[in-house]
């Protein structure tokens, strides 16, 4: 406990990664962190996610790939993005500029080649913390059964990865389970280093005049405050079946959000959705959970970690 005056320290450690705050910008909200310079310093922010990054460049989905809903948002990008290798030679060396910037780089793949050659290409730079692997890509391989929601698959994908790997190892759940604590079960005994969850809910959206899909590609990810209290729930049971660190996803919008998300069992969280709302989102929930520390005498963030009272 503090002071009412005396300012918390809002720092926090996992996976042989220091975070001097637990917001983190999810995969997808900053691009590659130099097209939002002059709106948003990458510097304030506990961490930096990139869009997600795969062995050859993607052209995405046709629009309209974004659709505002009553609480939230549906977003169909494709995962269109420029290739690991773009990545290393173009984005990484004017985000190298930056100063104490921790960037995490996403992954995915439609083979488990796929992810290891990515990784590999992004072993060979410098200037990143850690990978984040997107497992709610098809496999390819295997008839198109998501990574994410076959224990087999994801252990085989997660050990390969792992064992690829100079890096800790992030893995990101899906929510489109039936057992999120079995499918964290299995990230950690294949080896990861934390996970973060939840990954957007699949989900669609009709306008009733044209009778058409308001997605070109019909069905999308659903995020936002929508989402929020069955992700909160998941990373509760998470949190409470693996010994990893877990960084809690979904819905975040408030410094109550993320407070709520700590007490379940987070060590960090993920704000996304609100960064397009307010590019400025995640820095205003810095300073407003620096406040409400104060306000509530908390002296460490690390001390709210699972402590939810039950």
């Amino acid at each position: 406990m503090i002071g009412s005056s005396r300012k918390p320290d809002l720092s926090v450690s996992f996976a042989g990664i220091d975070f001097k705050n637990p917001v983190i910008a999810a995969a997808g909200t900053f691009g590659y962190g130099i097209e939002s310079d002059d709106i948003v310093s990458l510097e304030k922010l506990g961490g930096f996610v990139t869009k997600g990054l795969s062995r050859e460049p993607m052209a995405g989905n046709p629009p309209p790939r974004l659709f505002e809903t009553a609480a939230g948002m549906l977003n169909s990008i494709g995962l269109q993005n420029i290739g690991a290798q773009a990545f290393v030679e173009e984005r990484l060396p004017q985000l190298q500029h930056k100063k104490n910037v921790v960037v995490i780089c996403n992954v995915f793949g439609y083979t488990q080649e796929d992810y290891v050659a990515t990784i590999r290409i992004l072993n060979q730079a410098e200037g990143i913390a850690a990978y984040e692997l997107n497992v709610s890509c098809p496999n390819t391989k295997h008839g198109g059964i998501h990574f994410g929601t076959d224990r087999v698959l994801l252990e085989e994908l997660v050990a390969s990865c792992k064992s690829a790997s100079r890096r800790p190892l992030i893995v990101k759940l899906s929510p489109n389970v039936t057992s999120i604590p079995m499918m964290a079960r299995s990230a950690a005994d294949a080896g990861a280093d934390a996970l973060s969850l939840v990954n957007t809910f699949l989900g669609m959206a009709i306008d009733a005049e044209t009778r058409k899909p308001r997605i070109a590609n019909v069905t999308a990810g659903l995020s936002g405050p929508a989402i929020k209290p069955i992700a909160l729930r998941m990373v509760y049971e998470a949190a409470h079946t693996v010994d990893i660190p877990v960084i809690g996803i979904g819905g975040i919008s408030t410094a109550e959000d993320v407070i709520e998300y700590i007490l379940a069992g987070a060590a960090a969280v993920q704000v996304g959705t609100s960064n397009f709302w307010d590019p400025c989102a995640s820095e205003k929930i810095i300073d407003d959970l620096n406040r409400w520390c104060i306000d509530h005498r908390v002296g460490r963030i690390t001390d709210l970690i699972g402590a939810m009272e039950v």
